[in-house]
């Protein structure tokens, strides 16, 4: 297991394939539907597909990616967080996504956070984007409290960044 970052109460590590049935749940949530997409996964296979053509052919392209995001209290798999680059965004940009229940707690803050920091002192990245929903408020808040400003963009998506 490769851990990126630590926080007092995070772990944020690299997916592995034991992770699938996490990601079944998380990218089949309402909310990550509404606010991210369908991202066609509905079974364990499904999942395990996702995770080797998106976080680890990430990892072993980039260096980087979305990664998992763990309670170190309990151990329990809470959310994802990470440095992703898109052939369709100038610069790499910070994605997150956590499960319902562990929402409002400041674990997104403390998992971007750190996942932004290590995208400037081992990623060596001067910049991150960010793209959003414009009806997806708790994230432009978010986007906003890292630090992330508005870019010009076409809505229903806009796009914010940060310097490192």
């Amino acid at each position: 297991m490769i851990v990126v970052a630590e926080t007092h109460r995070l772990i944020v590590r690299h997916f592995t394939l034991a992770d699938a049935a996490f990601l079944c749940r998380l990218l089949n949530e309402p909310s990550y539907l509404e606010f991210i997409g369908d991202r066609g996964v509905r079974s364990l296979g499904d999942a395990e597909q996702y995770l080797r053509a998106g976080p680890m052919a990430s990892y072993a392209k980039n260096g980087h990616g979305l990664n998992a995001v763990v309670l170190k209290s309990s151990d329990e798999l809470i959310g994802m967080c990470g440095v992703l680059k898109r052939d369709t965004l100038p610069e790499p940009d910070l994605g997150y996504a956590f499960l319902p229940e562990f929402t409002g707690a400041g674990y997104a803050f403390e998992a971007a956070k750190v996942c932004m920091q290590h995208a400037k002192s081992v990623l060596n990245l001067p910049a991150l984007l960010a793209i959003v929903r414009s009806n997806n408020a708790a994230s432009i808040r978010l986007l906003v409290n890292l630090g992330f400003a508005e870019q010009p963009s076409e809505p229903p998506l806009l796009r914010y960044r940060v310097l490192l």
